[in-house]
């Protein structure tokens, strides 16, 4: 096989990443010169430049843990407004690495020896690492790449992964979804013609939940939920705590960056004991100069430190199978992948959720490296074709005029995808219009979030005479595309949304759809009430121009009518009551009638008459 053929499958994991590829029919994953076929998603910098990676700089992170990254994929597409991202005064995910700080654009990275480090260029040094593992394995070079993503990476967060992969000398064919990889890698088509299971996978820093189907040949996401900012990291750090809370030295803030990384190492090892013992023994001998600590924990008291994390992910299988229109009845299967589904109550709460025995059959920490191998393996021909279908998992639009949401993908829209709308200008001899790109469930613009905006210009006019269509493009890897075009000129303006990353955690998402839901009666009330006050004022400028053309061949009676009528809907419209605002723009409807009617007919004649004339 040529080098050029050659597409390799990445995981580009929180605290793992895995690499491989389809060789001679079959997807392989490729271990390193230790044998390891996994990679600490951690990179060193030392002093003199070197830039190590993997479980050497994983070993690093005790004694220069200010020169050591861990968890960078948590911070890809973060601004520094996002709180939730900088504990510890600005220190590093678990509170002993380098400072965290926002570089250019207000977007996150870390700090090392007075250099800003991107989360870019962090997980290029892990891609290059894995780079280099697959050419060693396959004695070839190699410059093509499937990389896997949480299904609910932003679109920034995406863009600056397949940045990533560039910097790191690839070519990136497709980004792909985990939990998409993840059944891959199960083999959906095993269960049936048609068949549809549930994909929940909790790793080191993210969790995703997918429904997936396969119908005549067509596999396809039905709808995905997660959170990027839960994960086994958050169950060893509140291990860590509790652990530095039984040393009695005034907690994890009392220690310093070396009994830190021992503490955690210690609740690390802890974890993944009380997978398969009821208890385990922390010793952590000369912590602190002579002072050594020993100390039995319990797999129910490790539980009840984790369960409400844990319980988080109920609501998000709950979501993702409202939106599928599935129930845990109607599916095949619920496959458990990610490191972190070893734990007995992930496990446990995981069964309630789909009532059913989950299926534990896929290796937790090698099924989405797996399944980007298959994927990997589908785009360079070395495997047989599979149609995958992904969905975008909020929806997508722009705002119009009163500030209204205009939906034009709605979410779970099947992707790739396109479709558009035309608009026009809202006020007479307006210059140009500004499209602002938003992102979310609620009805007004403002309770969504801004992707990104630009202007587009138009020949001034009359109300209604400009033409703007605007087209939304998800291609497969859910990067958007925005082409807004005047149709009078044919101009184009096209904008890919890089970089666009909104101050959004994975709460908030959960918050959003939470509140379209909570707010849909409230929501709506205001859209239509906007709706109904862009009437009322396109009515009264309408009379106001109208009235006098009129002139004389419309009757007191009619006049009075009309001046009733105005003054009703200017007094429902500084009200702001919805069904009084309604209820006057009916009535103003109706006693316009007979003015209409006067300028239709005042128009016939003006038209005959230059008939005639001509």
């Amino acid at each position: 096989m040529s080098a050029d053929a050659d597409v390799i499958g990445i995981d580009l994991g929180t605290t793992q990443s895995l690499v491989g590829v389809v060789d001679a029919g079959f997807p392989i994953l490729l271990a390193d010169g230790r044998g390891s076929r996994m990679t600490r998603s951690v990179v060193y910098y030392a002093k003199d430049g070197m830039v190590v990676v993997g479980e050497e700089a994983w070993r690093r992170r005790v004694t220069e843990g200010e020169r050591t990254v861990g968890s960078i994929k948590r911070l890809m597409g973060r601004r520094a407004s996002d709180e939730v991202l900088m504990p510890e005064g600005g220190q590093g995910m678990d509170g002993m690495g380098p400072e965290v700080r926002a570089g250019a654009e207000g977007l996150l990275g870390v700090v090392v020896d007075g250099v800003w480090r991107s989360p870019v260029e962090v997980s290029a040094a892990i891609l290059r690492r894995l780079k280099a593992v697959a050419e060693e394995a396959l004695e070839r070079p190699v410059s093509r790449a499937v990389i896997t993503v949480p299904a609910y990476f932003n679109d920034a967060q995406r863009q600056a992964t397949r940045e990533a992969g560039r910097l790191a000398g690839l070519t990136v064919e497709r980004i792909l979804n985990e939990p998409t990889a993840a059944a891959l890698a199960f083999g959906l088509d095993k269960l049936g013609e048609r068949s549809r299971v549930a994909v929940y996978d909790l790793g080191g820093g993210t969790f995703d939940v997918s429904i997936l189907e396969l119908n005549e040949g067509i596999f396809q996401v039905l709808a995905t939920h997660g959170d990027t900012r839960l994960g086994g990291d958050d169950a060893d750090r509140l291990l860590a705590d509790w652990l530095a809370e039984q040393m009695d030295e005034g907690g994890w803030a009392g220690l310093n960056a070396l009994e830190r990384g021992r503490v955690l190492e210690g609740a690390i090892e802890a974890k993944h004991g009380l997978s398969s013992a009821d208890e385990v023994e922390v010793r952590l001998p000369f912590w602190r100069g002579d002072r050594s600590f020993v100390r039995m924990v319990k797999r129910e008291e490790f539980e009840r430190l984790i369960r409400p994390l844990v319980e988080r992910t109920r609501g998000l299988c709950r979501r993702a199978m409202a939106d599928a229109g599935v129930k845990p009845e109607d599916l095949q299967a619920a496959v458990l992948v990610g490191g972190s589904t070893r734990i007995p109550l992930v496990r446990q709460i995981a069964g309630e959720i789909f009532g059913r025995e989950p299926d534990t059959s896929q290796h937790p920490d090698e099924t989405v490296a797996l399944g980007a191998v298959i994927q990997a393996g589908i785009l360079s021909g070395a495997l047989r074709q599979v149609v995958l279908l992904d969905v975008t998992p909020l929806s997508l639009g722009i705002e119009t005029f009163g500030g209204l949401m205009n939906v034009i993908l709605p979410r779970n829209t099947t992707i790739p995808a396109r479709a558009g709308e035309l608009f026009t200008n809202a006020v007479t001899d307006q210059p140009g219009m500004r499209i602002r790109v938003l992102q979310g469930e609620r009805e007004m613009a403002r309770d969504n979030w801004t992707l990104g905006e630009f202007e587009v210009d138009f020949e001034k006019g009359p109300k209604g005479s400009a033409r703007v269509g605007v087209q939304f493009e998800i291609d497969a890897d859910g990067i958007l595309k925005v082409l807004a075009r005047d149709t009078k000129t044919g101009q184009d303006k096209v904008v890919e949304i890089r970089h666009a990353a909104v101050d959004v955690t994975e709460a908030k998402v959960e918050e959003m759809i939470s509140q379209s839901v909570d707010h849909a009666f409230a929501d709506m009330t205001e859209r239509q009430l906007a709706e109904a006050s862009l009437k009322s004022r396109e009515l009264l400028e309408a009379v106001a121009g109208a009235l006098p053309q009129a002139g004389d061949a419309l009757d007191a009676v009619a006049r009075e009518h009309i001046a009733t009528g105005v003054a009703e809907v200017e007094a429902a419209l500084a009200a702001g009551e919805l069904r009084r605002l309604k209820a006057a723009n009916a009535a103003l409807d109706a006693a316009t009638e007979t003015l209409a009617a006067v300028l239709v007919e005042r128009a016939m004649e003006e038209a005959l008459a230059r008939r005639m004339g001509g």
